[in-house]
């Protein structure tokens, strides 16, 4: 079962990620895809880590290349979070694949997820729905952003959305 789970800045989202790959798996692994670059995203970093105390989650991380993860063992479910920064590293990074092919690699990585494990909560973001314009990088990654969530939408048994802290299900059985 692959669930999305999306939501603007500071919904919610995370939080209620781990809720439902709590209710879903026993044996679970939290995927995590944000650099640890400067003191915002460490604060971020300690956050997520204090949330998943004493919830028995494994961490792994994995900032590019999610296509050649390998996790330690298989498991009941994993929580990937997120794909925003997921796509960020992948565009931008020296490590990434760039802008041309980020799309088709993020989903050959979360095709790649699914064969080690039985359920998949993907965490996403809606960062461009403020209606700013930003400099060109910023809108690429913007619209690359919408056609990924898109896709996901699509491929998910479930999708929800995070709105300050209140999940609203757009698609899938009521499994919450």
């Amino acid at each position: 079962m692959k669930i999305i789970i999306t939501g603007g800045s500071a919904s919610g989202k995370s939080a209620n990620a781990e809720k439902i790959i709590c209710k879903y798996a026993k044996n679970k692994l939290y995927l995590a895809t944000m650099q640890p670059f400067g003191q915002a995203a460490q604060k971020r970093i300690e956050r997520h880590l204090n949330l998943r105390q004493g919830k028995d989650f494994d961490t792994e991380e994995c900032f590019t290349n999610l296509a050649d993860f390998r996790p330690k063992k298989q498991y009941d479910g994993i929580l990937l979070e997120c794909i925003s920064n997921l796509l960020a590293n992948e565009m931008f990074s020296p490590d990434g694949i760039g802008f041309d092919n980020a799309i088709n690699h993020i989903l050959q990585g979360i095709n790649n997820l699914e064969k080690y494990c039985k359920v998949l909560v993907i965490v996403t973001s809606e960062i461009f729905s403020d209606g700013e314009t930003y400099p060109y990088e910023t809108m690429q990654y913007c619209k690359l952003l919408g056609q990924i969530n898109q896709i996901l939408f699509n491929l998910s048994d479930m999708a929800v959305e995070s709105v300050c802290g209140i999940l609203l299900q757009h698609k899938g059985d009521n499994l919450l």
